[in-house]
């Protein structure tokens, strides 16, 4: 009997602690992709961009896996969701977010996107039966508070072009969220998150790749800026091959209010790679939005069930 308390008590301590260092990752590698596709747009069209993003995320997790002889089969039973999936929270969320900072600026395509929690705990209610608590509302509120002081006047100021690139940016949302309520609603995947991503990169680049012949002319790698290297280098290893797969994972840790919320963190970090790579002024709303979105995170993460 003594030995059991201490038991369960360090494994919920490596949950946590584990948990915590799956969203701290995602955060900064996403919240850091929003400077970097910045960067990589001012020479790669986004058709070609998400082309060449797809693809090495497709070769680079699949041959992965292949060597850690991880089976490439996906069951017959989840190849529909993988495909549904991953058009949703890869294609969609890539597409709309791409263009969607061709039309405005980066901190505020990040904020906008990450009204995803929003439409993901609202789906999950209808699609999952899933039961919100009351301190998943109120770290939901929380961090939308922080998003608004983040955003600040410019949302009640734009006109009809200036609605262009959040009407894209808020459709990425959306894609996001319905995606990740369908990777929840499946469960129990079989199939490694590392070989699923991969499939689901490998399914979005066909598309992408066939818009960016038909449509785009992109420049010569060799005239395209450091800037844009380092921009797309940091997009392909950080945001495409490594958070993606691991935000497949956290999906399958956390409830839909646990891990949509814990991404209130990326646009944080993504504003404040702004902030340091372009120069962008530390403001008092960047402070109290920091500080409104960090406390949703640990409001939500730090629940606990009531004892049995």
């Amino acid at each position: 009997m003594s030995t059991q308390a201490p038991s369960s008590a360090s494994t919920l301590r490596r949950h946590d602690a584990v948990t915590l260092l799956l969203i701290a990752a995602i955060g900064l590698f996403w919240g850091g992709n929003w400077p970097a596709v910045r960067f990589s747009l001012m020479d790669i069209p986004p058709f070609s961009l998400r082309a060449i993003g797809f693809t090495v995320g497709a070769l680079v997790l699949l041959s992965w896996a292949w060597l850690h002889q991880w089976s490439l089969a996906i069951p017959r039973g989840e190849r529909g969701w993988l495909a549904a999936s991953g058009v949703f929270t890869i294609l969609g969320f890539n597409l709309g977010t791409a263009f969607g900072q061709l039309h405005m600026p980066t901190s505020q395509a990040a904020i906008v996107a990450f009204t995803m929690p929003c439409w993901a705990l609202l789906l999950a209610i209808g699609l999952l039966g899933e039961r919100v608590t009351s301190r998943q509302w109120l770290g939901l509120g929380l961090g939308q508070a922080g998003l608004l002081v983040l955003l600040g006047p410019a949302a009640w100021q734009a006109g009809f072009e200036g609605l262009v690139g959040p009407t894209f940016v808020l459709g990425a949302a959306l894609s996001w969220a319905l995606g990740t309520v369908l990777i929840k609603r499946r469960g129990g995947w079989q199939a490694h998150p590392a070989v699923i991503t991969g499939w689901q990169f490998a399914l979005c680049a066909l598309p992408m790749a066939l818009l960016a012949v038909l449509f785009e002319t992109p420049s010569a790698p060799g005239n395209w800026r450091p800037s844009t290297w380092f921009g797309l280098s940091y997009h392909l290893v950080f945001a495409i091959c490594l958070a993606q797969m691991l935000w497949f994972r956290n999906v399958n840790r956390l409830t839909i209010g646990q891990s949509t919320i814990s991404t209130l963190i990326i646009p944080v970090v993504g504003v404040a790679g702004a902030v340091v790579l372009l120069d962008e002024p530390i403001t008092w709303r960047l402070l109290i939005a920091l500080i409104l979105i960090l406390s949703s995170v640990a409001i939500v993460l730090t629940q606990r069930k009531p004892p049995a």
